[in-house]
């Protein structure tokens, strides 16, 4: 349970930093509905990775039957908690399309990076 801590506290906070540095860099160079909306899409994902998390310990604690609903239900109530700010992009001008997409898959962005960059780390040092 302790893994599962260190790898969402990891990612949600990597992706979280890392939205606020590039929505601010974006607010500054007056991209503003980019920026905002990379920060409203990544708060999202996190709020999403948490609460995959948070579900994951529930659907080994039960009967299969009740597995399987907490699975489907978690399911559903997460796609539409992701679709909260895809429809406040289509709905106020303040907050790009685009931004909010890239925001809303930051939390995958950050463990295929990281995952990259430990291969590539790796294979460096191993070549030494």
């Amino acid at each position: 349970m302790e893994t599962l801590k260190q790898t969402r506290n990891r990612y949600c906070s990597a992706a979280m930093t890392a939205a606020i540095v590039i929505g601010l860099g974006l607010i500054i160079v007056d991209m503003r509905p980019m920026g905002k909306g990379l920060i409203l899409g990544t708060l999202f994902s996190v709020f999403n990775f948490i609460l995959m998390a948070q579900a994951l310990p529930l659907r080994m604690a039960h009967t299969k039957g009740k597995t399987l609903f907490y699975s489907l239900f978690s399911i559903f109530f997460r796609f539409s908690l992701m679709a909260v700010p895809l429809i406040i992009a289509l709905k106020v001008e303040n907050f790009a399309l685009i931004g909010v997409l890239i925001g809303l898959v930051a939390i995958q962005i950050m463990i295929l990076a990281d995952h990259v960059l430990s291969l590539f780390i790796s294979t460096r040092t191993g070549q030494v």
